[in-house]
Order: structure tokens, then C-alpha cells, then sequence
């Protein structure tokens, strides 16, 4: 089945009440995409893999890919891998002036549609059209008749992107609306978050139809699949806030009178296992996830490189990888990714680096200096594997996966696995 397909059959499936959804992987990290095409073809799904506008854009964005480069990139992974390039939905995440808030709208907004023109001319085929972010010349406010505007101006991009295309190529899908700002939301732990209301996702579908027929764009309605609104989840440095199924529940019935549409929710990260399954029983049938996927591959990294430090005595002529002291040098010397989001003195700022749920450390982890210490830390626990008490010790999950014959005992198959642990979480919430 077609990617673009199976995504439209699971918007069907809802709507006859059937719990089935689909994970959506927001990561450009190697052994995230290698984990997550693992975790897809043992469960015989598709694969959703999005980039966002800052992530990917024309101009490289912080990775320096352009969509051309992420859709390869993904390629070369998927061969390495034998997963089938076939099976891989490519989607862009929250395409829009994002990138070029400080810019005018005049000048903002021919680059956002830029982007929309390369993401399509790619081969991404699930877009989400997000206009919510104002430029330098916008009011404070955007009304949702210039975002829903905007949004269907990309629309008419990615159209005409669309039919440059060689006949046969599926045509894209699309999601419209935002989590950001939070309706009326409150961010302390205390409160939690407010769930958007039913009346304002009714405002957005109402007004992004309205948009789309005003530019002729009837059949592209009709690929309209999922809305952007907020469920009440979300985390912060040191806080999850968890799904509240109760406080959702007028948002969740009011989505199945539209009966092409579900709603996609963002920054599910950390929520427990039955809270994601649950999202899904509500119609919250695509689940972004990103920084939790990195954040279980720093657990492994951190845990390795605790272990090369206590089997290193033992081996005179290994020489440590200091992968932790590397990727703090790093940081330090390259502040911009995560200065603005941590706060306190030193001490809780260093604290932060390496343990924050919002996992700034993830922006660092292609610097040079840092991917030869992964190298060099799995070079060294490949040539000389450690014992399995110590790998008890540090990884136990993996070390029951080694003693069960699952993984071997080699670094890449742990740090695979680790990752695993939280993609499986998705997947069996998706029904899979």
C-alpha cells in the first residue's frame, strides 16, 4: 500500500471508530532513522520521517541539508537498512515563514513558498501548511484569516510543485493549524495546559475551506487530512505534562463530524504508554515525536561511555573516547542551541546540557569533535566488548536483550535497541 494510502485509510478507520494511528519520527539523527526503519519493518508499517522548516529549508537550515539532501540522506539510510524507500512517507513539519520570522512578510513569504516548491519537487508528501508565525511587519496577533490565507497560498505551491512532478506521483497530503500559541493556555505545572477548544478548531477547519475555495483549490480540500490543535500535552526541562483524556474529550467528538479529517498532536514526548494508546482512541491518530528518540540515544551514549570509563583499567592500550566531556566542550563552545533555554547558575545549566527533557544536546550531536568520540567510544566497545555484568549494570533492558539472544553484545545493536524502547511505545499505541 502506498504511504500516502495507508495514512488516508487510517483518517477512514478512525471515523469508523477503529484506533488506529501512525508515529511520526521528527529527527535527521542517524541511529534514529536506523531504529526507527528497524521498529517499522519488524511491525510491517510504513514509516513517517518529517522534517521541520529550521531543521531542512533551501538555505540548509541547522542540519545544512535542503530537502533534495534530507530525502536523500534518508534514501542512503533505507539502503543501509534494506528498508524500502517505498514505504517511507517523507513530510515537512510546520511549513511556513517560521525560518524568516525577523524578515517582512513580503520578503518572508516567497521563501516559505520556496520551501513549499522543494519539499514537493523532493518527494515529501504529507505537508503541514503552518502560518501561525508572524513576521516582522505582522500586528502582534495574526487573525486566523491572514494564517488561513497564507496557509493556502503555500497550498497553491505545493500544487503547482505537484505538476511538475512525473505523472503518477502521489499527490500531497496536507495538515493545516498549530499548538503554537496555546489557546488560552496556562504553562506552569501547576494548571497545566488548556486543550484547544472545540469552537476554535472549528474556526480553523471553517476558515482554511474557506481559504482553499477562494484560490480554486477544491481537490486540495479534499487532501486536507489531519488539524494541528492542543491536546493539553507538552514538557519542559523538567516537566511532562501528561494527557488528560477528560479535558480533551469535547475536542475529540467534535473532529468525527468531519469526516476526512483527524487531528495530529505535537510534542507527545515522554507521555506514558497508555496516555499515547489513548490519544489515539481520541482521534489523535498521527503522534509527532522527536526529542524523546534523541534523548533515549543520549541515555545509551551516556551509559557506553560510563562503561568504556570502568573497563578502560582493565585494557592498556584502549584509549577513552570522553564522549561526555566532548559533547559538554562542544556545547560550551557553540552555546546558541541551548543558552536561551536553560537557566540557574552553572551548576543547574550544566545539569541541564546533558539531562533536560528538551534535549538541546540533540542539535550538537553531527559536530565533528562529537561524532569521533561516538566513533571512537564504539570502536572501542566493539574490539573489546564489555562483560555482561557491567552491561547489567548500566543498560539492563539490553542486557536481558543480549542474554535472550535479541541484540548482540555490540554498542550500535544497544544503542538501536534503547531507541527501540521508545519508538515501540508508538507503535503499539498506533496499533500496530
Amino acid at each position: 500500500m502506498a504511504t500516502t494510502a495507508y495514512l488516508q485509510h487510517i483518517v477512514a478507520w478512525q471515523h469508523r471508530r477503529k484506533a488506529v494511528g501512525m508515529a511520526s519520527i521528527c529527527s535527521a539523527n542517524r541511529f534514529v532513522l536506523q531504529a526507527a526503519m528497524l521498529q517499522a519493518k519488524a511491525d510491517r508499517t510504513p514509516l513517517c520521517i518529517e522534517s521541520t522548516s529550521n531543521q531542512v529549508n533551501q538555505f540548509g537550515g541547522y542540519t545544512g541539508m535542503t530537502a533534495a539532501d534530507f530525502a536523500t540522506y534518508v534514501a542512503g539510510i533505507a539502503t543501509e537498512m534494506r528498508f524500502p524507500m517505498t514505504k517511507i512517507l517523507l513530510g515537512g513539519d510546520h511549513l511556513g515563514p517560521n525560518p524568516w520570522q525577523k524578515e517582512s512578510a513580503d520578503v518572508a513569504m516567497p521563501k516559505a513558498l520556496e520551501l513549499i516548491r522543494s519539499c514537493v519537487l523532493a518527494g515529501y508528501a504529507k505537508i503541514h501548511l503552518d502560518a501561525s508565525m508572524r513576521c516582522a511587519d505582522d500586528p502582534a496577533v495574526l487573525s486566523e484569516e491572514t494564517i488561513t490565507a497564507r496557509a493556502a497560498e503555500m497550498c497553491a505551491a505545493a500544487e503547482a510543485a505537484h505538476r511538475e512532478l512525473p505523472r503518477g506521483r502521489p499527490a500531497p497530503l496536507y495538515i493545516i493549524g498549530t499548538e503554537v500559541p496555546i489557546p488560552g493556555g496556562e504553562q506552569s505545572p501547576e494548571t497545566g495546559l488548556a486543550a484547544t477548544t472545540p469552537a476554535a478548531a472549528r474556526t480553523t477547519i471553517e476558515q482554511s475551506r474557506n481559504a482553499f475555495v477562494a484560490r480554486g483549490l477544491e481537490k486540495a480540500w479534499q487532501r486536507v487530512i489531519g488539524v494541528v490543535v492542543q491536546p493539553s500535552v507538552e514538557f519542559s526541562d523538567s516537566n511532562v505534562f501528561a494527557y488528560n483524556s477528560k479535558k480533551a474529550r469535547p475536542l475529540s467528538r467534535m473532529i468525527l463530524k468531519h469526516k476526512n479529517l483527524v487531528f495530529e498532536a505535537h510534542s507527545t514526548d515522554y507521555q506514558t504508554p497508555q496516555a499515547l494508546r489513548q490519544l489515539v482512541e481520541d482521534h489523535f491518530a498521527i503522534l509527532k515525536v522527536g526529542p524523546w528518540l534523541t534523548f533515549a540515544l543520549r541515555e545509551a551514549l551516556f551509559a557506553l561511555a560510563d562503561m568504556e570509563q570502568d573497563w578502560l583499567p582493565l585494557h592498556s592500550g584502549m584509549v577513552a573516547s570522553n564522549l561526555r566531556q566532548v559533547l559538554d566542550d562542544v556545547m560550551l563552545a557553540n552555546p546558541g542551541y541551548w543558552k536561551p533555554y536553560y537557566h540557574g547558575d552553572e551548576a543547574a545549566r550544566k545539569f541541564a546540557r546533558q539531562f533536560s527533557f528538551s534535549d538541546r544536546c540533540r542539535y550538537y550531536w553531527p559536530q565533528p569533535q562529537l561524532e569521533a568520540a561516538v566513533t571512537k567510544l564504539i570502536s572501542n566497545l566493539t574490539a573489546h566488548p564489555v562483560p555482561l555484568s557491567l552491561l547489567s549494570q548500566y543498560l539492563p533492558h539490553q542486557y536481558e536483550a543480549v542474554r535472550q539472544g535479541v541484540i548482540s553484545n555490540d554498542p550500535t545493536a544497544m544503542i538501536h535497541h534503547k531507541i527501540r524502547e521508545v519508538a515501540s511505545y508508538y507503535w503499539r499505541a498506533c496499533g500496530a
